[in-house]
């Protein structure tokens, strides 16, 4: 073990000082690049919302970062395990908590040290610039100072202030002891709970606890069960928590309890101690870096057990930043004014609620577990499970709305969810917002061709329960139904599941099959033959008789091309069949096209690509702006690719059509604003968003430059130019990968 730690004591002092030290820094959220950029940011111009503050404070969220800006602030009291290092030896703890903000909820953060133990010092100086922020975390401050600080701050200021040491530890606990009892067959209110430990975190994880239901509580410190006729100093807070029993001893109190929660210290919890325990007892051992018993050490003493610690190295990792990124989040965007308790159990219950929803493949892959489910061995979500944000932000700004604390309310709890989603996810998750409102009202059936794949059943679930319409299972109902009982999901309705081999429609698709392909080398016992055997015939028959709105396949093939050639005689091209790949970038999304999927594209195919495409893209909220790419500029060069691009301008022109769109250029051009600037006459008004290309490999390679070497998420390809909505998924693609191409699929399916 100590050569362990020294190992990652050597690793962690090599992340701190690589390259620049620390791990913050600041970026600009607007462009300084000209001289009139600069004179906005700066003098003159920031004289204006200057003003406008001065007439009214709240303009501030308006016109600052203060909406999105949090401090934490300590002084090094109460460093983690290590006990009063100072305030400058707690800036490692403060910025990382910085950076857990930022990555997990997209909130900037400042880390602010105050070099004082004084608490009218400390009151004073938080209070004096607690205007430059949305909220206050505290951190690291040693109890019993840390309780008055807090009450203190947060009566003075109108913005919300959270001592996450308390807090956070307690509402990760109590949504922990909700969700263990449920697997454990318990109602919270009848558990009989010793916590062991009557610091800062125990206090906050008692009081939370008795609003979840909890009633029977005994508390052990280092002196054994504080109990009534115990002499206590004045003010001392342990005194609320006396109790009048006949236990002494840890030991003694553990006699029949149901629930250990340790705030304390490493291995004061012996393993004998466990047998007088109640059936299935609930381990909570939080002390770090070594929990109050090992976790082997008490499986082995009780095999029963639910077991959590604070490590993330053992299952049921009690961890804050489940918590405090998304409490603070959904107070933020509100406009919290402070942090109640019913805020506080808002959380609770919707970090309790994730824990028993199916899993998604990316946190499986995370952890390196394809079998994770709601279980004794998973009562709580992972850290880097994306739904945190989208389950605990809103909750806890209803519940902000809801008790009179938001300066500014949210109306539109739906909207902002998947503004919260976009917010921080991957490109690929990035669609949600954009098609999700859309297809909540107008829902739609999605068929899943290849229904037995444990990836398609999640994306089927998810697509269910984000409320966007029926997913319909290809497959047998017995393997699905075993897939379903290995994820231990409980709710079985809002999907249908279809087997080709007794549908009572398989006649009616074999008839239409025939009938549409009987001219095409397609005798009747082969239609017979795919239809009862192949799914994506199956699915395809499903899509062309009305029976679904859009079809997902490709889990199991790494050739599309062959998946598409048993897919497109039935359902049929309504024109040029292309591809399009979504390129998403920090300064905004790329539609890049290629014209014709199958052969050399003439120039009426480009300009019926450039016209489909869009239509497909202002149907996902963007304004089209279109290039088409060649080797040439607006003439410079005579070659086949200019000569047919240049064509297809013209025919744009004929048409009349009502976007933007120019060509030939090439990708320089289309895409950097200076080099557009020698040709004034273009008739793009800023940079192309949608780039139409003629070669297939072209687009190919610039989307694995964009993916592999710059690290930039990109969508696709999809598949358009069918008479019906159909997406060829890769089989590399996970859960949410399919489930944004489903969105894509439904929300074209009419175009």
């Amino acid at each position: 073990m100590e050569e362990e730690r020294d190992d990652l004591g050597i690793q962690a002092l090599r992340y701190h000082s690589k390259g620049r030290p620390g791990k913050l820094g600041v970026h600009a959220t607007k462009p300084l690049l000209t001289q009139e950029d600069l004179s906005l940011a700066y003098s003159p111009g920031v004289a204006y919302p200057c003003l406008e503050i001065k007439k009214n404070s709240l303009d501030a969220y308006k016109y600052t970062s203060k909406g999105n800006l949090v401090a934490v602030v300590s002084n090094g009291t109460a460093v983690l395990g290590l006990g009063n290092l100072g305030a400058m030896a707690s800036k490692p703890v403060m910025e990382g908590k910085a950076v857990l903000f930022k990555k997990f909820a997209d909130i900037d953060s400042i880390d602010i040290e105050v070099d004082t133990q004084n608490i009218e010092e400390f009151i004073l100086t938080v209070r004096n610039i607690a205007s430059t922020f949305g909220g206050i975390n505290l951190e690291d401050i040693k109890s019993p100072e840390c309780f008055e600080i807090e009450e203190r701050l947060a009566a003075m200021l109108d913005v919300p202030v959270f001592h996450d040491d308390q807090h956070g530890t307690a509402i990760i606990v109590c949504a922990g002891l909700i969700n263990a009892a449920d697997v454990t067959k318990r109602k919270v209110e009848e558990l009989k709970v010793v916590v062991n430990g009557c610091g800062a975190a125990g206090i906050a994880c008692i009081e939370l606890m008795r609003k979840i239901g909890v009633s029977d509580i005994v508390v052990c410190d280092q002196s054994g069960v504080i109990k009534k006729g115990r002499d206590f100093h004045e003010g001392d807070r342990k005194a609320f928590y006396a109790v009048d029993v006949d236990a002494n001893t840890l030991e003694e109190a553990l006699v029949g309890a149901d629930v250990f929660i340790g705030l304390s210290a490493a291995n004061v919890l012996k393993p004998e101690w466990l047998t007088g325990m109640n059936v299935d007892p609930i381990i909570f051992a939080l002390a770090n870096p070594d929990p109050e018993i090992k976790p082997e050490l008490a499986k082995k003493a009780r095999p029963d057990a639910i077991i959590a610690t604070g490590r993330s190295d053992y299952d049921n990792q009690i961890n804050n930043v489940m918590c405090f990124p998304y409490l603070f989040r959904g107070a933020l965007d509100v406009g919290a004014s402070k942090f109640n308790t019913e805020m506080k159990l808002a959380a609770v219950h919707a970090i309790a609620a994730i824990a028993k929803k199916p899993i998604s493949m990316e946190v499986m892959d995370a952890y390196g577990n394809s079998h994770m489910q709601y279980s004794k061995e998973y009562i709580l979500p992972k850290p880097f499970d994306q739904r945190l944000i989208a389950e605990i932000a809103p909750a806890v700004a209803r519940a902000a709305v809801e008790t009179g604390v938001a300066k500014k309310p949210i109306h539109d709890f739906d909207a902002y969810r998947d503004d919260l989603i976009r917010r921080l996810a991957s490109g690929a998750t990035t669609l949600f917002g954009v098609v999700s409102s859309v297809l909540r009202e107008n829902k739609k059936r999605v068929i899943f061709a290849e229904g037995e794949e444990l990836k398609s059943i999640r994306a089927a679930l998810q697509w269910r329960d984000m409320g966007y319409g029926t997913p319909i299972l290809v497959g047998r109902s017995s393997v699905i139904e075993a897939k379903m009982d290995e994820m231990n999901l409980r709710n079985r309705e809002g999907f249908e599941v279809i087997n080709a081999v007794v549908s009572q429609r398989s006649g009616e698709y074999v008839e239409y099959m025939y009938s549409t392909l009987k001219r095409k080398g397609f005798p009747y016992e082969r239609c017979v033959s795919d239809v009862n055997t192949n799914n994506d015939v199956f699915a395809a028959c499903m899509l062309a008789l009305d029976d679904g709105d859009a079809m997902i396949t490709g889990l199991t093939s790494s050739n599309a091309e062959d998946r598409l050639k048993g897919i497109m005689p039935i359902v049929g091209a309504a024109g040029v069949v292309f591809e399009m790949s979504i390129i998403v970038t920090d300064t905004g999304t790329l539609f890049i096209c290629d014209a014709g999927i199958n052969d050399a594209p003439n120039a009426e195919d480009i300009a019926e690509v450039a016209i489909k495409a869009a239509e497909i893209v202002k149907s996902m909220g963007c304004v089209p702006r279109i290039a088409v790419i060649a080797n040439s500029n607006f003439g410079s060069v005579d070659s086949t690719s200019a000569l047919i691009a240049r064509e297809a301008i013209e025919i744009l022109d004929d048409f009349g059509v009502s976007f933007e769109y120019e060509g030939e250029m090439d990708l320089d051009v289309a895409l950097n604003g200076k080099s557009r600037k020698r040709y004034s006459f273009s008739r793009l008004t800023d940079r192309a968003n949608v780039l139409i290309v003629q070669n297939v490999e072209v687009v190919d390679a610039v989307c694995k430059f964009s993916r592999g070497v710059t690290g930039t998420s990109v969508i696709g390809p999809l598949l358009f130019g069918l008479k019906r909505s159909v997406q060829i998924v890769r089989s590399s693609d996970d859960a949410t990968d399919i489930l944004n191409l489903a969105l894509i699929a439904a929300k074209t399916s009419s175009l």
